[in-house]
């Protein structure tokens, strides 16, 4: 039977949880929305509102700063199903005092509740992303994620729409219908609540620090401890900059740019900005194959930069002419080309935020995720306000046009880019060997999210088809593998490039080079006391038949030697099935290898079986687990 994401939505592990967090987006914007259009129903001056309208996400925000190094440990103390409980028991105090702000058409208790609501909404920030990885399996984890990445989006338009017409439609009723409808989704989120499941606290042992400075600061050395989460963490924040620009400045480019100034248009492009993201991030688990694949973010960040840079070109001057209806705006030439953009954009920040957060969950301890993720909080608001101060700089100082900051931000998107990815080649690496993968077979795994340890060392052994076996292994393991492999592959032209960036070994014969088998050997020890994953191909070359040749005793000499350090690692038995039948095997000579066979494209399956560990572990048992994995599907 077919794996779908969406069945996660049948289930009380996840969908409770799921739409409380929906729930929770809805209501702030239902209640932030509902707030300007109070300051219309009170017909306040136009700089009343201007300051009210610049006020608001100050003061919604400011709790990120304030309070999320002890969101994250508070987090990573409770049981986690609890805490929600205790959120969406705060929201309901908080919008009851709302609706007293709307009842009373009060601005200074509806700027207090807020607050309080940017106090709420940063103490389930942490354990928002931290309980993802205790309800989900390895392999659900992108999937999840997106389910997450997609609700958030839809519950955000959803509820800005809802928001803005209570007042635009209840008329002199408004205010009750705003006070009623806050309180009643902050009740239907804590009666949802109570269906979440328990699910076991990170650190409960843990002892708060209420020092918020200190401790702010030492969650950010927390989450910059390792590479590559803290560079997903920078592309999480600044994917935040990218929104923050560009939705901050929609209004503005939909009465300039676009010709319409009632509204209407920036709901349009918000909802197409808001649906393309949306369904980028549900994309996310087909195009992974069900693994955390940081493959696409680099195919998002540029798809962003593609289509902001795009929309730059596509309108760069302001609208000839006024259009009252989204229909107007979409009769008028070069108007589908915008729509097209928006929702591209969109699509392109699925791709490009989901693996992130699938990354920073995968890999980031248990006991340490929500602080890990209070931090990424922290790094997020700062970004968010520098977003904002950026755009009203270039405005107001250099005079620049929403296109023209449009077009500073695709520029500025693609170095960002190519920073993270010079820092962290492993995102670049996974890109090409995902494309390259997946371009070249349809590939299956079975059995990895299961048995490839999640931290810590192992040794991976296979059989070994093709010359792609390193790179097919690569993009079915969701963690980085340091690959064994013959010198001479290792130097093929343009893949070697790949080879060195993910760090692999090469090895020669004892015969042939002595001194390079034996800096393998000592290379091969090291990564495995750093407790990193090791692949190795025990049969010591290609196989010339389909068949699977007799494993080599390299691999007890690997085994024997963690063993004397006092560091025994377990094995993960692995099989390529079909391989023999695709490209790249020596089944072809040489020129049937440089014509485009009738094997492209051929099913080829990962087989992964439970690690062995101990003293009876030898290359006889383990070829004949192979042997078994790969049955007779060469």
């Amino acid at each position: 039977m077919a794996y779908s994401q969406f069945d996660l939505l049948r289930q009380r592990r996840f969908l409770p949880y799921f739409f409380v967090q929906a729930l929770g987006a809805f209501n702030d914007n239902v209640f932030r929305q509902a707030i300007i259009g109070l300051l219309g129903y009170m017909a306040v001056s136009p700089e009343e509102k201007t300051l009210y309208a610049n006020l608001a996400p100050a003061i919604f925000i400011l709790p990120y700063f304030l309070f999320s190094a002890t969101a994250g440990q508070i987090a990573e103390k409770l049981e986690k199903s609890r805490l929600i409980r205790i959120t969406t028991t705060m929201e309901i105090v908080i919008m009851s005092l709302a609706a007293v702000g709307f009842l009373t058409q009060n601005m200074t208790v509806l700027l207090v509740a807020l607050f309080a609501t940017g106090v709420q909404s940063t103490l389930f920030g942490p354990v928002k992303y931290s309980i993802l990885p205790s309800v989900l399996k390895p392999e659900e984890l992108t999937g999840g994620n997106g389910l997450v990445e997609m609700g958030t989006s839809i519950s955000i338009l959803i509820g800005m729409l809802f928001g803005g017409l209570i007042f635009a439609v209840a008329g002199t009723a408004g205010p009750v219908v705003a006070a009623v409808a806050v309180i009643a989704l902050a009740v239907l989120g804590n009666l949802v609540s109570r269906a979440i499941p328990p699910v076991e606290a990170g650190a409960p042992d843990l002892r708060i620090n209420w020092n918020p400075i200190p401790e702010s600061l030492a969650i950010l050395r927390l989450a910059r401890r390792q590479v590559a989460v803290r560079n997903s963490i920078l592309g999480v924040s600044w994917f935040w900059f990218v929104g923050t620009v560009l939705t901050s400045n929609l209004p503005t480019y939909a009465e300039v740019n676009l010709g319409n100034g009632d509204g209407a248009l920036y709901i349009f492009a918000l909802a197409l900005f808001s649906i393309g993201t949306g369904v980028g991030s549900i994309l996310c688990e087909k195009l992974s194959a069900r693994t955390v694949e940081i493959g696409l973010v680099p195919l998002g960040a540029f798809g962003i930069s593609a289509f902001v840079l795009d929309l730059y070109f596509a309108r760069p001057g302001e609208a000839t002419a006024h259009v009252a209806t989204v229909g107007a705006f979409l009769q008028q030439s070069g108007s589908w080309r915008i729509t097209m953009d928006l929702t591209l954009i969109g699509l392109f920040a699925g791709f490009f935020v989901v693996p992130l957060f699938a990354l920073i969950q995968s890999r980031t301890p248990r006991g340490e995720l929500s602080r890990v993720i209070a931090g990424m909080n922290i790094q997020n608001a700062i970004f968010i306000v520098l977003a904002a101060g950026i755009g009203i700089a270039t405005q107001r100082l250099l005079d620049w046009s929403i296109p023209q900051l449009f077009l500073g931000l695709a520029i500025a998107n693609v170095v960002v880019a190519l920073y993270i990815f010079t820092i962290v080649p492993e995102f670049l690496m996974r890109f090409l060997s995902w494309l390259l993968v997946r371009a070249m077979y349809r590939l299956r795994v079975h059995g990895i999210e299961k048995h490839v340890p999640d931290e810590g060392a192992a040794v991976i052994v296979c059989n070994h088809v093709s010359y792609m076996d390193a790179l097919i292994l690569a993009a079915s393991i969701p963690r980085p593998v340091r690959f064994v492999m013959y010198y001479k592959i290792f130097n093929i032209p343009v893949m070697s490039w790949i080879f060195r960036t993910a760090k692999a070994i090469p090895i020669a014969g004892a015969k042939e080079d002595p001194a390079l088998m034996q800096r393998a050997f000592d290379e091969i020890d090291a990564a495995l006391a750093e407790g990193e994953l090791v692949g190795i191909f025990p049969e010591g070359g290609l196989t010339k038949d389909g068949e699977i040749a007799p494993f080599k005793s390299g691999v007890e000499r690997i085994l024997a030697r963690a063993q004397e350090n006092g560091r025994p690692v377990p094995v993960v038995p692995m099989a390529l099935r079909n391989m023999w039948t695709s490209m790249w095997s020596r089944r072809d000579d040489r020129l049937g290898r440089m014509r485009v066979p009738r094997r492209f494209r051929a099913p080829v399956e990962v087989m992964a079986e439970a690690p062995v560990i101990g003293d009876q572990v030898d290359a006889p048992m383990l070829e004949a687990r192979v042997r078994a994995l790969r049955g007779d599907a060469a």
